[in-house]
């Protein structure tokens, strides 16, 4: 039995790591496997306590005297403490109302979010289990914000997004055999050390600087330097955002008018290229896309763009796409004509080469696959139809019953009038957070299981205090990562907090559906009943595993892996008849007449150029970049020492170019207010050549910090870039997010600095 004291292991989405509570305080200190820790388990000892922790259950003031309904006080008003009892029959109570009322398709079971690496204290997976048990479903979304265009457009040219994104070229691959690395969107390294489930090994920093020692040639075209780190040695090629399609048609157009392209590769692997090369060539508009016209839209010259497409062929070239260039508006073109310039170089199939969607954009890929797959909780039969593209919830929420496009069919918004929200933060993911606010003050009713008060618990009306990892037992894995980690609890929980499954049980209990929600097991007896599971797999395999307690005191076992083979890509290029592609031709899709048919003008049957429609003018002529933190996922323990220590004056920091910086008379360190029509927000400047001119860095995870709730576009005086960010679908066909880019103008702010109070609590006062 471990002492109190004693290293225990675990597993974040940042990395393995081990940890021990010394009486008062938290240490933690990485996998010593892992050849480039990430310094994101440095925001754990300081949360554990933190101010910030729900630690019992609480009830808005407002929905607990005037009962549920729509109420636009959400987020203005104090919260109520009440027992878990009375907290648990009050939401178990709401819950059949609404159920009575109006169906299973009145409740949406949001919770989208990077909750635990823990596969079975997953919340995710919990709330779904619970709804699907116990009500028989609910509404769900559907795809990512960090990749909604690419999982619907993908199946399309390439098949599935897994095949491309994961099962496809390795860091193993590019270290050793890759001669050029065309980076659109950068890899950057802050990316790369994140993975849901967890991570053990992060590779990609050591494995550029190998191919790069080798000789390979790294090219970042980003508006940002550091996108490639400096061990990538890379040239920075500066671009203008939500231009990268341009400039590939660019380059294409040269490798074909010049009889560069790879035309035995388009004709035996590729389907459509007649109708793209009318395009190409202006045969259609009149418009040929050659450098000359790329080059003002991109920010480059002519010469740059034909230098470029020249120095490709006969080099074994990767074509890279970061998830940032589809998460704008008409984000499906940068992602397709990737694809096309990878198949005009015919690259696609070879080791080291071709395309690889989102490389370097999260630690799962690039890695080899396991043998057998890590066992979740199972979340039952949602058996209702109704969903939403999961970047659409203020739309669903704002208007009822109103028909949207996806993917070729016609769909309605559901009337939702109950959201269960656990292990998910939406004020962070979503956009234009003032329409945000709006949209679920239209709620009867929000119920959130959060461990800290986030702007949605503050929006909430019943909040149950949730545990947090480090205060219960899991098991952690992710099926490109060799390590399954016996997750031990290591800290005592905070105040009354209970984990999600205790929750939901309690809950389900009150609704006499206990046994179906738990099937009779407690904690641990799902956390045997699971790796049980995952050791079958392995014995079937003919693989060593050991029985759950050798595995408990073990604290990890590693998991075979499957071999560096290349995936369907290189299946398909050996032998395309034999393993065709699974898209409508089974060949590469460089124009799809199935998407053709859809009849979308922003997303039409061939990758095109379509003008962005939130580009820069004169009231507002900087192009903000809310791009992913480096020192949090996402908003996740942003009151952490590691993050915190990357503020300034207590908030977010902005990059800005010196030329942009002087014109506005910006200095180092100075407080700037950042606006545009749809809010506004405040951040400390950093001058950096590192952006270029004409851009603004300001990344997301800044918990919203409001100045005045009552207010209906209030200034968030911390740095959220969302209050910015535009709140539409990237096109008709994907409805992804579209929060990479907004345009915004910046100032020197020279009033009171406002205090940061997105970490205090909010107000509370005793039932009466």
């Amino acid at each position: 039995m471990n002492s109190a004291t004693d290293w225990r292991p675990h597993l974040a989405h940042w990395g393995a790591f081990s940890a021990r509570w010394d009486g008062e305080s938290l240490q933690v200190r990485p996998h010593p496997g892992d050849p480039d820790p990430n310094a994101l388990i440095d925001n754990l000892p300081q949360a554990v306590n933190h101010r910030a922790r729900v630690t019992q259950p609480m009830v808005r003031r407002g929905w607990l005297e005037r009962g549920p309904g729509p109420d636009m006080q959400r987020g203005c008003e104090e919260f109520i403490p009440l027992s878990w009892d009375d907290a648990l029959d009050l939401a178990a109570r709401e819950l059949q109302r609404v159920h009575g009322q109006y169906g299973a398709e009145a409740i949406f079971g949001g919770s989208y979010g990077w909750s635990s690496a823990g596969r079975f204290h997953h919340a995710q997976s919990q709330v779904h289990r619970f709804l699907n048990t116990t009500f028989g479903g609910y509404v769900r979304s559907v795809n990512t914000y960090s990749a909604g265009s690419s999982m619907v457009l993908m199946p399309h040219i390439l098949g599935g997004m897994e095949e491309v994104a994961r099962r496809n070229v390795t860091w193993t691959q590019i270290a050793e055999q890759t001669e050029v690395v065309l980076a659109f969107g950068g890899m950057a390294v802050r990316n790369t050390q994140v993975a849901s489930g967890g991570v053990s090994q992060h590779v990609e920093r050591q494995s550029m600087a190998a191919a790069a020692q080798r000789g390979c040639r790294f090219i970042n075209i980003s508006p940002l330097r550091d996108d490639l780190p400096p061990q990538a040695s890379a040239e920075w090629r500066p671009i203008r955002p939500a231009t990268d399609t341009a400039l590939m048609l660019a380059l294409v157009y040269t490798l074909v008018t010049e009889g560069l392209h790879d035309q035995a590769f388009i004709d035996r692997y590729c389907h459509g290229w007649a109708e793209f090369e009318s395009y190409l060539l202006g045969q259609r508009d009149g418009q040929p896309k050659h450098a000359a016209w790329a080059a003002p839209l991109c920010g480059w010259t002519e010469q740059a763009i034909v230098e470029l497409a020249r120095s490709l062929p006969g080099r074994r070239v990767l074509v890279v796409v970061a998830h940032s260039l589809q998460r704008a508006q008409h984000g499906e073109q940068p992602v397709w004509m990737a694809a096309v310039l990878a198949s005009v170089l015919g690259q696609i199939g070879l080791p080291g080469a071709g395309y690889n969607y989102a490389l370097g954009s999260l630690a799962h890929y690039g890695h080899r696959y396991n043998t057998v797959g890590v066992t979740a909780l199972p979340q039952g039969r949602n058996e209702v139809k109704a969903f939403i593209p999961v970047a659409r919830i203020a739309d669903m929420l704002l208007h009822p019953g109103e028909p949207f496009d996806y993917d070729g069919r016609r769909h309605t918004y559901p009337h939702v009038r109950l959201a269960y929200w656990a292990g998910g933060n939406p004020f962070h993911h979503h956009q234009d957070l003032h329409r945000l606010r709006e949209a679920f003050g239209h709620l009867d009713t929000l119920i959130v299981n959060e461990i800290a008060w986030t702007a949605t618990a503050r929006h909430a009306d019943i909040v149950f205090p949730a545990t947090m990892t480090l205060e219960r037992e899991d098991i952690g894995g992710t099926p490109t990562d060799p390590l399954l980690v016996a997750m031990h609890r290591v800290v005592q929980v905070k105040g009354t907090a209970r984990d999600d499954y205790d929750i939901f049980a309690a809950l389900a209990e009150r609704l006499g559906r206990r046994e179906a929600f738990t099937e009779g097991r407690d904690a641990r007896d799902w956390l045997r009943h699971l790796y049980e599971r995952t050791r079958a797999q392995l014995q079937e395999r003919g693989h060593e595993a050991p029985d759950f307690d050798t595995f408990w005191s073990l604290g990890e076992w590693r998991l075979p892996q499957q071999a560096d083979d290349g995936g369907v890509l290189r299946a398909f290029r050996t032998d395309p008849q034999t393993h065709p592609l699974k898209t409508p031709s089974g060949k590469i899709q460089i124009s799809s007449p199935r998407i053709a048919s859809f009849g979308y003008a922003d997303c039409p049957g061939h990758p095109v150029w379509l003008s962005p429609g939130d580009a820069p003018d004169l009231r507002h002529p900087l192009q903000l970049v809310a791009n992913q933190p480096a020192t949090r996922l996402h908003s996740q323990f942003d009151f952490g020492a590691h993050s915190q220590a990357s503020k300034r004056r207590e908030r977010e920091v902005c990059r800005l170019h010196p030329e942009d910086a002087q014109a506005r008379g910006i200095a180092e360190g100075d407080i700037v207010r950042l606006f545009n029509d749809r809010g506004a927000c405040l951040a400390c400047a950093h001058v950096t050549s590192d952006v270029m001119a004409g851009v603004v860095q300001l990344p997301t995870g800044a918990w919203y910090d409001p100045i005045d709730t009552t207010q209906a576009k209030p200034l968030c005086v911390h740095g959220n870039p969302n209050v910015l960010t535009q709140d539409i679908g990237t096109s008709s066909l994907a409805q992804g997010c579209s929060g990479q880019l907004a345009a915004v103008q910046v100032e020197r702010f020279d009033g009171p600095l406002p205090p940061i109070r997105a970490f205090d609590p909010p107000a509370m006062r005793a039932a009466a």
